[in-house]
């Protein structure tokens, strides 16, 4: 087991930040969704869209500190083992640039569950990485192009894949130790988030196999894990009532007993709550649990804001159209607030 909590400092860009170091929380965060949704064929500003000055700066000025850019694999790399799509990485880039200069950390997001479909199948069937049709390998030069991209770019982080499923949890656990190879290969320094597989639940940590993911892998030390975790019946963030005040809380215990025993660090890198008391309830209570163990979890991103959800959708952490703020939205602001304070 090669534990990033045992260099002591996590590093971006190969740079120690004072604010990362182990016993405190240093990252409250955003998702910001919209690069991830519509057709692979549609086009940017009409199908999808990469979050802007206005979408982070509103967090940015409520006391968020990072942000979480979704985008598509296939997007960035329409053909396998090809050079990234330049425009769209250019689209990425800015994203990125928006949010250093709102002092912002970014995190990398291939928002693909642990697969993705091909230009040649005209993007019509999902294949899993480690398929004949989407090896190991292809994943892996993926990354070290994607890697090599941002490799002088302070306060970016790379988060290997969005709730991989469908995935051994060894067979995922190969995946994602080749795609830190590939990273480092290129020379970058940068932090790495590693999910489990089935959606990376906290909840299902220990009965999904997870815990092969102590064997994570990484030749600079500088890797954290990426749990999710909602609050509803299923923890799949399909239904708009939280279980309880506590289930939060609850949910994640064996996660972090789990990661405490084994000195490793994590971040919570999507959780929402609907603005019913109860919910507001279990959002506060599920924060209040990660404040008090900040020595398993570096941070948290919350899901989700962005440009084009709908008003009415359950876990929208934007304005609203009648001003003010979104009741989620301010107990999430008070706990970013509190990192500083």
């Amino acid at each position: 087991m090669t534990s990033a909590a045992a260099a002591g400092v996590y590093m971006l860009s190969g740079n120690p930040k004072p604010a990362a170091q182990n016993g405190r929380i240093a990252f409250a965060g955003i998702n910001l969704a919209g690069a991830e949704f519509g057709n692979l064929l549609g086009k940017h500003s009409k199908d999808y869209i990469y979050p802007g000055r206005e979408q982070i700066g509103y967090y940015a000025d409520l006391g968020f500190n990072l942000v979480r850019i979704p985008c598509k694999w296939e997007r960035l790399q329409p053909a396998l083992g090809e050079p990234l799509q330049e425009r769209e990485l250019a689209l990425l880039s800015q994203a990125v640039a928006q949010a250093r200069a709102h002092r912002a950390t970014a995190v990398l997001d291939p928002h693909n569950f642990g697969g993705r479909s091909l230009l040649e199948e005209n993007w019509r069937t999902g294949h899993l990485i480690g398929s004949p049709k989407v090896s190991t390998g292809v994943f892996a030069d993926f990354w070290g192009r994607l890697a090599a991209a941002f490799l002088h770019q302070p306060d970016v982080i790379f988060g290997l894949m969005n709730e991989p499923a469908g995935l051994e949890a060894r067979d995922w656990l190969a995946i994602a130790n080749a795609g830190i190879r590939a990273i480092r290969q290129t020379g970058a320094r940068n932090l790495i988030l590693v999910p489990g597989v089935a959606y990376t639940g906290a909840h299902s940590w220990l009965s999904s196999g997870n815990t092969a993911m102590q064997d994570v892998e990484d030749p600079a030390q500088n890797f954290i894990l990426e749990v999710h975790q909602y609050l509803d019946s299923d923890s799949s963030g399909t239904h708009d009532e939280a279980v309880s005040p506590t289930i939060g809380s609850e949910r994640i215990k064996n996660f972090v007993d789990w990661a405490r025993e084994r000195k490793l660090r994590a971040l919570l890198g999507e959780f929402g709550a609907s603005k019913d008391t109860q919910s507001c309830a279990a959002l506060e209570d599920l924060c209040r649990s990660i404040h008090a163990n900040p020595d398993v979890w570096l941070g948290w991103a919350a899901w989700a804001g962005g440009a084009w959800w709908p008003e009415d959708y359950r876990f929208n952490l934007g304005p609203p159209k009648n001003g003010g703020l979104r009741p989620q939205t301010r107990i999430l602001s008070a706990f970013a607030r509190s990192i500083k304070a």
